[in-house]
């Protein structure tokens, strides 16, 4: 059979589920970038200068970070940075080479926008060398580390997916004969 051949309905609906995946872990990357962007840019513009008390320890306060996730290894910078750049190429990688991540399309969505997000930060906010810029966090609690709203996406996914992933890393059995998981008679 030439490449010309129609799908058959497993394949086809395969393909549908394999696009619809792509296109939500997509659009909640977008989507995280996208309110991640926008409050950075409103936090550089109102607190350059103030800090703002909302409620109880809660206050918005500039920060710029050039370590890992709260503040932690400083010296670090170019290193995290290529490991967020690795884990972004390796979900696109994985999402769209024909390879179907089994995980929620929202959770990875929320993960490679928060990457995505504070990858944009190193890339074009003042710093040494490659990829060597400051993360703008904001959110302080004053008694955990400043973050921001790619730092929250990740924390939040990353605490799901923990949850969830027995779930999802259990085989299933196949429905076609002579698949994967059919025991050998032989």
């Amino acid at each position: 059979m030439g490449s010309d051949a129609p799908l058959t309905a497993t394949a086809e609906e395969e393909h549908r589920f394999g696009r619809r995946h792509n296109l939500v872990l997509l659009g909640v990357a977008a989507l995280v970038v996208a309110i991640d962007q926008l409050t950075k840019w409103w936090a550089l513009e109102v607190l350059d200068d103030q800090s703002i008390d909302l409620v109880w320890t809660l206050r918005l306060h500039l920060v710029h970070n050039s370590g890992a996730a709260f503040g932690l290894a400083q010296d670090w910078d170019t290193v995290i940075a290529l490991v967020a750049l690795l884990f972004v190429i390796v979900v696109a990688w994985a999402s769209w080479g024909g390879r179907r991540l089994s995980l929620p399309p929202v959770l990875l969505g929320m993960v490679l926008g928060g990457a995505i997000g504070n990858l944009a930060d190193r890339a074009v906010r003042a710093g040494d060398g490659f990829l060597g810029g400051a993360v703008v966090d904001f959110i302080d609690l004053q008694w955990w580390p400043v973050f921001n709203a790619a730092d929250s996406a990740i924390v939040v996914a990353g605490i799901a997916l923990v949850l969830i992933a027995p779930r999802y890393g259990k085989p299933q059995a196949s429905d076609e004969p002579g698949g994967p998981n059919e025991l050998d008679d032989s």
